[in-house]
């Protein structure tokens, strides 16, 4: 199960292997001690997961506190950027897009319009409708927001080798498929 073993000399518990022990290791060995009977085997994996999306969170908000933005206003003006030239979407595909609901989107635009980031203009198609739009200081924003965010992941993977970045990204697939 772990990639370590755990030796006692001179009275300490010495850590041989590739990986230096975690408190989760410790949390595997005390129920594997009182539960032998269970394969405890992903229970390290998926606690390091939890862990692991906890402290990416806090991580992820830095880049974007510096921006002015909260996660939500990233989501939305990436939403708009990514859609490409002109970036303009309906409300109906943000809603889509970010899996919210409608009158969550609606929250999130009224914050993002009161900034000057994006503009709401009737639809010529459809006048019961609106299209949302980036304005230029939206798209300065959101463009430096968006490389500062891709430095900070790249930061963050350039402690796994190219190859442990492909294991990893494929065996998160698998999982998400799973669920």
């Amino acid at each position: 199960m772990a990639k370590y073993t755990r030796v006692v000399d001179g009275g300490w518990n010495v850590c041989v292997g590739e990986q230096t022990p975690d408190q989760i290791d410790s949390v595997v060995e005390e129920w594997q001690r009182e539960r032998p009977d269970l394969d405890l085997s992903a229970l390290g994996i998926f606690a390091r997961m939890k862990v692991f999306v906890a402290a990416l969170g806090a991580s992820m908000d830095h880049p974007l506190d510096q921006h002015g933005l909260t996660a939500g206003d990233f989501e939305v003006l990436s939403a708009l950027r990514a859609a490409g030239p002109p970036c303009v979407l309906i409300p109906s595909q943000l809603s889509e897009k970010l899996m919210m609901s409608r009158a969550g989107i609606t929250n999130r635009l009224d914050r993002l319009e009161a900034a000057g980031l994006v503009e709401r203009r009737l639809d010529p198609s459809d006048r019961r409708s609106f299209r949302v739009g980036l304005t230029d200081r939206g798209r300065v924003t959101i463009d430096a927001a968006f490389a500062d965010h891709v430095r900070n992941f790249a930061r963050i993977a350039s402690h796994l080798t190219p190859e442990q970045r492909q294991q990893l990204d494929d065996a998160l697939r698998v999982l998400l498929r799973a669920l």
